[in-house]
């Protein structure tokens, strides 16, 4: 094995890159903050905020080890190896500090955990949620972690099964990331149930000033998520950088567009979920496709996404705010997208091409088996995490709680006091007295009754 210099370049724009890609976990509670009601946005905020520090500590503490450890039957990195991040102190990992990697990886962690939260907004209780992180993050996350992003110790060659097994590429997460979280949101928002007036009930954002702001905020922290990945301030950190430039902003554009022509008006809203959905597709194939191949990916992913956000009420499925119609959707466009725009030059070679480029169809097999490989382990997994909170401890607030707002309940603040209305936690257990003959929300077997007072 070639032993390889610390580069303080590389070193610095890998420490920058980490910094941004944890700013967009705030930046995710602002876009997902404004997409709520007002009732909402300090619980929807705090779940997006709470999963930065569950999962740094789990990270440190078993997280690294069971992502990056030798690898255990090919399935999950050893818990032990790194345990408490022992032993990475003086490692080195290609030409930049163990520990560099370490804080890098971390911040990818944290917010794919994060993305769940919008499947889920208004109506789970933040403890169940809190549950949900950690069984989420060591049972889905580190083990899908380990498939996509794990190396051979710390060389700088990929050794998870996606890559070296299926060979399929995803250079920046878009399949333990974006399909991982939108299948586990799908799973939990199945058995959490609809919303209250799902359907009949308008749910609109109370505040697109935030999520305008949150959707700038996140394509200014997905350069450090996709140049980042390239781990060194080189070429590829490059192409990277262009490309995630370029997919965006087309996907923008053909979401607007789209609603114009179907709807008759181009949204900020529609504007802001573009720019998300380009970003998510784009992340497996930055390295791997030409600006051109970007441009084509954004417009598949802003037209896609667009239309694949309805579904949800045709299908009966309340995704609160399109983490399925965006992420999985979206990460599965830009994972298939490898095998049709993926270029000879950059993948490796005409055997790993995509169809447009010569390569034929067998790399889009590769592509696809990988992306449903991380799809059916989430989903399953996830499926049976909520089921088990649910027949546990219970995942759903009750009906009083969720009309009169889960911010009082849960947190016992709102996020706009615009009264003299001093809060307690006396006076907000009588304004959720629910009498007796009235309405409840069904938990599965359980009935969430009203708080009495």
């Amino acid at each position: 094995m070639t032993i390889l210099e610390i580069s303080a370049g590389d070193t610095a724009w890998v420490l920058i890159s980490a910094a941004l890609v944890l700013f967009m976990t705030p930046a995710l509670a602002f876009f997902y903050g404004g997409m709520v009601r007002s009732k909402s946005v300090l619980n929807m905020m705090m779940m997006s905020v709470i999963t930065t520090g569950i999962v740094g500590v789990l990270w440190v503490l078993y997280g690294f080890s069971m992502a990056f450890g030798n690898s255990i039957g090919g399935v999950v990195g050893n818990p032990g190896e790194y345990l408490g991040l022992k032993g990475l102190l003086d490692a080195e990992f290609g030409t930049i500090p163990g520990y560099a990697f370490v804080g890098f990886q971390a911040a990818f962690a944290i917010i794919a955990v994060a993305l769940i939260a919008g499947a889920v907004a208004d109506r789970m209780k933040f403890g169940a949620w809190c549950a949900f992180v950690v069984l989420w993050s060591t049972l889905v996350y580190f083990p899908a972690a380990h498939w996509v992003f794990s190396f051979d110790g710390f060389t700088a060659e990929k050794g998870g099964f996606i890559a070296n097994t299926i060979q399929a590429f995803d250079f920046a997460g878009g399949t333990a990331i974006h399909i991982n979280a939108g299948a586990g949101a799908l799973a939990l928002v199945l058995v959490l149930g609809k919303r209250i007036g799902f359907g009949r009930v308008p749910m609109r954002p109370h505040n697109l000033t935030l999520v305008m702001l949150g959707a700038i905020m996140l394509w200014f922290g997905w350069f450090g998520f996709n140049a980042g990945s390239a781990l060194g301030a080189n070429g590829t950190a490059a192409l990277a950088w262009v490309n995630t430039m370029v997919a965006a902003g087309v996907a923008m554009l053909a979401w607007v567009l789209t609603e114009r022509l179907r709807d008759g008006h181009p949204t900020s809203l529609g504007a802001a979920s573009g720019i998300v959905a380009g970003l998510v597709a784009i992340t497996p194939a930055c390295a791997t496709v030409n600006p051109i191949g970007a441009i084509f990916i954004g417009i598949l992913a802003g037209v896609g996404c667009c239309y694949a956000v309805t579904i949800k009420f045709k299908w009966g499925y309340d995704d609160s705010l399109d983490v399925v119609g965006v992420h999985l959707v979206g990460g599965l466009i830009g994972t298939l997208a490898i095998g049709l725009f993926g270029d000879p030059a950059l993948t490796g070679g005409t055997d790993t091409a995509g169809l447009f480029y010569g390569g034929g169809l067998s790399q889009l097999g590769r592509q696809a088996l990988g992306a449903l490989s991380v799809l059916v382990y989430s989903f399953v997994v996830s499926y049976l995490i909520a089921l088990l909170l649910k027949h546990t401890m219970g995942i759903r607030v009750s009906s009083a709680v969720e009309t009169s707002g889960i911010d009082l309940a849960e947190h016992a603040e709102i996020g706009y006091d615009l009264s003299k209305v001093q809060y307690s936690s006396y006076n907000i257990k009588r304004m959720l007295i629910v009498p007796k003959d009235e309405g409840t929300a069904t938990d599965g077997n359980n009935t969430n009754e009203g708080v009495k007072a």
